[in-house]
């Protein structure tokens, strides 16, 4: 079975890839530093599990773990972590294991076997969309021609809804996604402003608000050309927020 390793500790990465070098049955395909790697790699390689750490810098295991679950054929994530108190949320994310570092070769062997023969309701979760957590995300996964596309939350400039979708406009253009406009707002409170009841801003990319010519109210938007309408219900809201910049 191929194993992809994910650890931003070199020795960590290191301690596992020799404890898989005495299993005959399990073969290291890949080993990535972060959670962006992770899922770049997975969907790549395919590999049939993922050792993965939860603590690292950018996009944790947790939140990788939750854009690998939506995968076609998502593989079986083991988490290994020096950390208890993500359990809980570990296996929110649809996880098969979870092993306490330092990890004993009888304690892998044990958990990898596991993986490699789910039973009926991990494989019915696998499938299944895996749980937000109460972490916001660092990064909006969307399904791009067959694949999934990473877009960081600071590059997005705004979430509009259209029926079932929402396009995500960011720096590099603009993808779609099926998630709740709702769900988002609440998700990104801190950083992002409802204009209207179809559309989120960043924050960070107001610029200012403007009368258009049939007396409504649009945003306009830092470094573009873009203007969107803002509804009568959050006018006062999007003024006060834009004169305590």
């Amino acid at each position: 079975m191929k194993v992809m390793i994910v650890d931003d500790e070199l020795p960590a990465r290191e301690r596992l890839s020799s404890l898989l070098e005495d299993m005959d049955e399990y073969q290291m395909v890949a080993a990535a530093s972060n959670g962006v790697q992770a899922v770049w790699l997975a969907q790549e390689l395919e590999p049939d599990i993922i050792l993965m750490d939860i603590r690292m810098p950018g996009m944790d295991g947790l939140e990788a773990a939750r854009h690998i679950a939506g995968m076609d054929t998502p593989p079986a994530v083991i988490f290994v972590t020096a950390y208890e108190e993500h359990a809980f949320e570990a296996f929110e994310t649809h996880a098969v294991g979870y092993l306490l570092k330092p990890v004993r070769r009888e304690r892998l062997q044990e958990a990898l076997e596991q993986a490699g023969r789910p039973n009926r309701a991990q494989l019915g979760a696998l499938h299944e969309p895996a749980t937000q957590t109460g972490t916001a995300r660092s990064h909006i996964c969307a399904r791009v021609r067959g694949n999934l596309e990473l877009i960081p939350v600071d590059s997005v400039h705004y979430f509009q809804a259209d029926q079932k979708y929402v396009t995500v406009r960011h720096d590099g253009g603009e993808v779609l996604i099926e998630e709740p406009l709702k769900a988002l707002e609440e998700e990104f409170t801190g950083s992002f402003l409802r204009i209207h009841r179809n559309a989120l801003v960043a924050k960070a990319r107001f610029c200012g608000m403007e009368k258009n010519s049939q007396g409504g109210f649009e945003v306009v938007l830092k470094g573009s050309r873009e203007r969107l309408e803002v509804s009568r219900r959050h006018v006062a809201e999007v003024r006060r927020f834009l004169k305590c910049l």
